[in-house]
């Protein structure tokens, strides 16, 4: 797109707030919670990850699209948030793998993006207001954009997995010797992590979202697998019953929004963050050895584990340390402890139970995009299914 045919384009916040750029996608207005990305690469796997459902991302590495995209980075069929914002968008990509440019990708999408953004000012104000409803548009009034802005709902309350989860159940072979049949809840999960779990052999049966207990026990799983999602994880109140019948009868590891569904059904409380944690650079802390993982994350949401306590969380200005978090707590499944702790905020990074066998992390350990430092809990989760 010249210069000469370029629309304009501006993003709305609900406090009315108003940043003005360039429009790069698809046409019309869209809103959604504006949330911010600290990744330096993998754009189009944030986009097509569907955790984002219901948000628009602003990514604040100032430069995006330089190596376009490739239909092999996809992570679902097709993106699930409703806005993309970025500082610059490279007018050329040059990469082997490419396929065309990014902004390409995102309009025959009819994904809404702006190029030229402020984004360094939109990611502070974020910071300091947190994340709220915003809405998106090219080529519109900005008066018709804050009136979206102002009237698009909160991420509190919403169940977005019915946006995002299979209709119906369907089988993914393992790429190794079958070893283990998994049933894997997709509450919106990635390509990848479907990758992870049948290279070490497994036989994944994904299965909707709310899916009863008895009918993922009349598949025979060795396991239980909860992935990643969007929004908020209270509202699932059919996903958190099934897991809560599943635990101490299967194996169960989850992750993201599944550590979420996972902490619900053992008997604690979520909150939501402030602005969350999105990107592939979040420092985590495992609680059991003492060593720090780089993290790739996506969520808005958190475990409180203190929720099953009758003590006060306690508030600190220090660095987060484990006194932010109880060094164990009762469930009705027994003893469950925190396991991650994430170092720029203090809050619960994972989970184990001590009398049943599950476990879960709030980040993605199969990143894309982001670092494979905790790429080996689908090994210890292949430990576990073998030893069952």
């Amino acid at each position: 797109m010249t210069a000469a045919h370029a629309k304009r384009g501006a993003l709305a916040l609900a406090d009315g707030t108003i940043f003005r750029g360039t429009a790069v996608g698809a046409s019309g207005i869209a809103s959604g919670e504006v949330v911010f990305n600290t990744a330096m690469t993998g754009y189009q796997e944030i986009a097509t990850d569907p955790s984002y459902a219901g948000q628009i991302i602003v990514m604040t590495a100032p430069h995006i699209g330089n190596y376009g995209a490739s239909s092999f980075d996809d992570q679902a069929a097709q993106p699930f948030c409703t806005g993309f914002v970025v500082r610059s968008m490279a007018r050329l990509d040059s990469n082997w793998r490419s396929e065309g440019s990014f902004a390409e990708w995102l309009r025959e999408r009819d994904v809404i993006a702006l190029s030229d953004i402020d984004t360094r000012r939109l990611t502070r104000h974020i910071r300091d207001h947190g994340s709220m409803p915003a809405a998106i548009g090219a080529d519109v009034d900005v008066a018709d954009l804050v009136a979206v802005a102002v009237a698009a709902p909160r991420m509190v309350g919403q169940d977005l997995t019915r946006l995002v989860t299979t209709t119906e159940s369907y089988l993914v072979e393992p790429e190794a010797e079958r070893v283990a049949r998994v049933v894997a809840y997709d509450f919106g999960i990635k390509k990848d992590i479907l990758d992870q779990l049948t290279r070490r052999g497994a036989e994944v049966h994904v299965v909707p979202a709310a899916t009863p207990a008895e009918s993922v026990m009349a598949l025979n799983p060795t396991g239980v697998f909860l992935s990643n999602g969007p929004g908020d994880p209270e509202p699932l109140t059919d996903s958190i019953a099934a897991v809560r019948s599943l635990l101490g009868r299967v194996p169960i590891f989850g992750i993201c929004l599944g550590h979420q569904v996972l902490g619900l059904a053992l008997g604690a409380r979520t909150h939501k963050l402030p602005f969350g944690h999105h990107g592939g650079n979040h420092p985590v802390r495992n609680l059991v050895d003492g060593t720090v993982e780089i993290t790739s994350q996506n969520h808005g949401f958190t475990v409180d584990l203190w929720s099953q306590t009758d003590v006060s969380p306690p508030t600190s200005r220090e660095m987060p340390g484990p006194a932010l978090l109880p060094t164990q707590v009762e469930s009705d499944f027994g003893v469950v402890r925190p396991t991650h702790q994430n170092l720029n905020d203090g809050t619960l990074e994972g989970l184990e139970c001590r009398d049943v066998a599950a476990f879960s992390v709030q980040y993605h350990p199969e990143a894309a995009p982001g670092p494979n430092d905790a790429v080996g809990l689908f090994d210890r989760f292949a430990q576990v299914l073998e030893a069952v």
